[in-house]
């Protein structure tokens, strides 16, 4: 018995379900308050990717439509498993959320304006604002390496927040003036970027 209950926690589809599983279900604010969870999980714990795999799984997973940490599961599941795989991580990742969703709504239509329960979620709401602020420094941290990164990152930010531009401009715009940065950037001698 504990020989096949050892394989079959060694098998990559149950490593899936149960990762993004645990992650639905203990993650409050979902998306990006997910984000640096998925990273330690699939690159420090498990091993699944490399940091640079995770910032690129982070940038497609963003820029898809729908909610990033299932955008993440899917890419991730089907990375390692293929189309079997990405099923399994995006069960394992909506499934707590559909539970807890219908669970809740059960018990809070009984409850109604309790001051206790709204004083829980806005207890709620600041820690899932404190996990995407950290998600923010820690991305920033792995992609602004250079002046440029930075320049660009500022002014998509004052677009989007200051000047209420659409998050889709300041995306494209990255896009065209990164592919053009990269084409014509300063090399020095040994072929490293000039700071």
């Amino acid at each position: 018995m504990t020989d096949k209950l050892k394989r079959l926690k060694e098998n990559m589809y149950v490593q899936l379900f149960l990762s993004f599983f645990k992650l639905g279900l203990f993650t409050i604010g979902g998306g990006m308050a997910m984000v640096p969870l998925i990273q330690g999980i699939v690159v420090d714990e498990k091993h699944w990717m490399t940091e640079e795999e995770a910032v690129d799984c982070i940038a497609v997973s963003q820029g898809l439509p729908g909610v990033i940490a299932i955008n993440m599961a899917t890419y991730i599941g089907h990375q390692k498993k293929g189309i079997p795989g990405a099923v399994t991580a995006t069960l394992g990742v909506i499934l707590p959320s559909f539970i807890i969703i219908i669970l809740i709504i059960k018990i809070l239509s009984g409850i109604g304006d309790n001051r206790f329960v709204n004083g829980a979620l806005t207890g709620i709401k600041a820690a899932a604002t404190g996990l995407i602020m950290f998600s923010a420094y820690k991305l920033g941290k792995q992609v602004l390496k250079g002046w440029f990164q930075v320049a660009l990152a500022l002014c998509a930010f004052a677009a989007i927040v200051l000047l209420d531009v659409n998050a889709i401009w300041p995306i494209v715009g990255g896009i065209i003036l990164g592919l053009i940065y990269t084409k014509f950037r300063p090399e020095n001698k040994d072929g490293g970027e000039e700071k």
